[in-house]
Order: structure tokens, then C-alpha cells, then sequence
């Protein structure tokens, strides 16, 4: 094994303490290049993470650099370089020097880092444990003597903790926790699109552009952060004919680009409901009469009545209103988008 580098096992320790710890990621961002710094003397550094549905860098510390520089580093041209030098691939530290290119070829380097009086740097990309890329660490330095190799090797062996600490779905994956068991998760991000969520598969209902996500959606504005309703017709157990999706809106200090997470698991206590009563207590929820109920399910209007009486009973509920009001706070209902009509 190579010999660390001065600094080396404390900045290792320090470094794997700051990924386990709490507070948020902006502070553990922080405490990490306070961690490097002992390492490598540098004179701005940089840990961004990649919003991916406008594919821009999203600062979550900059340190030392001007504001042309900061623009830069946060432009689409960065980022397209960036992909372009394999940051976005490669997990190898990467030092001026080890670029596979020719400086000169470097548009961030000549145009915007050089002429700011920086004379070296280092890069490497961030990646979740499933491989999934977050952003980047960058360092520069007003020497060329810094980073050296045995710092390069050194922060390339620590770029998972220091991705850990800074994975905004780190904190996320434990709010999925409270709900058990959970079967399968997404993060949905604000444009639509969806990410990953450690420790949880995704499923065929939580993918992209589907209804349930387009529900969900809607649904979590509607209960100020968070929701939850059934879906019909998507569990294999024919005991179990329906499965639940809760949300949950994400807390303020993650990136701006992740807006809930998104579980599926199963329905829970359905308080003895049949699938055509939940179907009822949704259009009940959307404000609908018995008349209109009657018309789109294609049923008597006294079937429905008694279908509704049915449902009063089952909730304790003296009137329709109080029923909408604690089906919406059970998530007892079957959205109208998602119901079998």
C-alpha cells in the first residue's frame, strides 16, 4: 500500500466521521473541505451537485473563487466539459496534469481558472454506492506543487464518504423508513422526472409520466407535504387487490430539483371497505353528488345511496363531508384518475 500523505489517516478519519453525521448537507459540505484543506492547501474549492432534469450544477459549497468563476463553474458549458472529461464516469481523481487532453484544450482552464490565477486542480466525480452520479469536488491551488499524487490517490479513496455526506437522498431513505414495509420508492423530482431512492427498488407504477405520479403530484399540494390514496388492481395477492402510495414532500434543505419522495407499499387497514366503496369515497372526496356518481359508474343513483350509507357506517361518519374529510386524511380513497370505471 502506497504511503499516505502528511495529514492523510486524520483527514481519512475525519472524513468518514463527517459522512455518518448529522446536520445538513450544506454543513457536512462545509466540514469536508475543511477536512481536505489540511490535506491539499488549496485556494478554492467547490462540491456541487448535478440537477438532472436542467443538467446544471447546483452549488452546495463554493469556496475562493471570483464571481466569474462561479458562473462558469455552474454554466451549461461546464457541465457539458465535465462529461466530456469523463468526471461523470470515471471515479478517478484527476489532477490537471492527468486530464486526457492537452490544458490548452480546456475551455474552463484557459478562459476562466488560469486567467484567475489558479496553477493547478483536482476533479472527481461524487457517485452513490449504486452508481448513480451526484456531482463533483473540485480543488485548485495557486501552485503547482498541490494536489500531489499521494493526495490525488488519497481523496479518490475517500470520494464515496464524501459523497455520502453530501447525497441530498441520504436523509430521504430515512424518512422513507416510517413507512413499513415499504416496497418500492422513487424520488420525483420537480419537472417530473424520477431518481432512485437507496435502499428501495422502483416499480412499474412510480415510473416517469405515469397517472400514479401525476396523482401523486397533485395530491401532495392538495395535503400541504403529504398524502396518500390507493391505487386498484396493481397487487398480485388477490387478498391485497389494491397497494397504497404515500408521499412525502422533501424537507428544505435538500436541492431544490427533488420535490417528494414516493413509496409504494401495502394498503394497510381498509376498514372493511370493498374496491367499489373506495372507488365511491373518491368521487365523494372530488365533491361529487349521488347523481353523477350514479351516471359515471353506469349504477343506480339508490345503488350508490346505499353504497354511500354503507360507507358512513364503515368510517363512523355522520355526514359526506366528514367522510371526504377523514378518507383524505387516511388516504382511503381511490383517486378518480386511478379508478376502474
Amino acid at each position: 500500500m502506497a504511503e499516505l500523505p502528511d495529514g492523510g489517516f486524520a483527514t481519512v478519519s475525519e472524513i468518514s466521521q463527517i459522512a455518518s453525521a448529522p446536520g445538513t448537507v450544506e454543513q457536512r459540505a462545509g466540514a469536508v473541505l475543511d477536512a481536505l484543506h489540511r490535506l491539499v492547501p488549496f485556494q478554492a474549492a467547490v462540491i456541487y451537485l448535478l440537477d438532472p432534469d436542467r443538467r446544471a450544477a447546483v452549488p452546495v459549497v463554493s469556496r475562493g473563487y471570483d464571481r466569474a468563476v462561479s458562473e462558469y463553474l455552474t454554466s451549461p458549458a461546464n457541465t457539458e466539459e465535465i462529461e466530456l472529461l469523463g468526471l461523470t464516469r470515471n471515479h478517478a481523481a484527476l489532477r490537471l496534469r492527468d486530464l486526457p487532453v492537452p490544458v490548452e484544450r480546456v475551455r474552463g482552464w484557459v478562459e476562466h481558472l488560469r486567467p484567475a490565477g489558479f496553477r493547478e486542480g483536482l476533479g472527481v466525480g461524487l457517485f452513490t454506492p449504486e452508481g448513480r452520479h451526484l456531482g463533483i469536488l473540485g480543488l485548485n491551488t495557486d501552485t503547482e506543487r498541490h494536489p500531489t499524487e499521494a493526495a490525488r490517490d488519497l481523496i479518490a479513496i475517500l470520494a464515496p464518504s464524501i459523497a455520502k455526506a453530501v447525497d441530498p437522498t441520504r436523509s430521504l431513505a430515512g424518512m422513507a423508513r416510517i413507512i413499513n414495509p415499504a416496497l418500492a420508492g422513487i424520488l420525483l423530482t420537480r419537472a417530473g422526472s424520477t431518481l432512485p431512492l437507496t435502499g428501495l427498488p422502483g416499480h412499474p407504477l412510480l415510473d416517469a409520466g405515469s397517472t400514479v405520479l401525476a396523482v401523486a403530484a397533485r395530491q401532495l399540494t392538495a395535503g400541504g407535504g403529504y398524502g396518500s390514496f390507493l391505487c386498484p388492481g396493481a397487487a398480485h395477492d388477490p387478498a391485497n387487490s389494491h397497494v397504497r402510495i404515500t408521499m412525502l414532500a422533501c424537507p428544505p434543505e435538500t436541492p431544490q430539483y427533488v420535490a417528494a419522495v414516493v413509496l409504494l407499499s401495502p394498503p394497510g387497514d381498509l376498514y372493511g371497505l370493498t374496491g367499489r366503496e373506495l372507488e365511491i369515497l373518491g368521487l365523494i372526496v372530488e365533491g361529487w353528488s349521488n347523481r353523477r356518481i350514479a351516471a359515471a359508474l353506469f349504477i343506480a343513483e339508490r345503488t350508490v345511496a346505499a353504497h354511500v350509507e354503507h360507507v358512513l357506517a364503515k368510517l363512523g361518519a355522520s355526514t359526506r363531508t366528514l367522510a371526504a374529510v377523514r378518507a383524505f386524511r387516511l388516504g382511503l380513497f381511490v383517486p378518480l384518475a386511478l379508478a376502474v370505471v
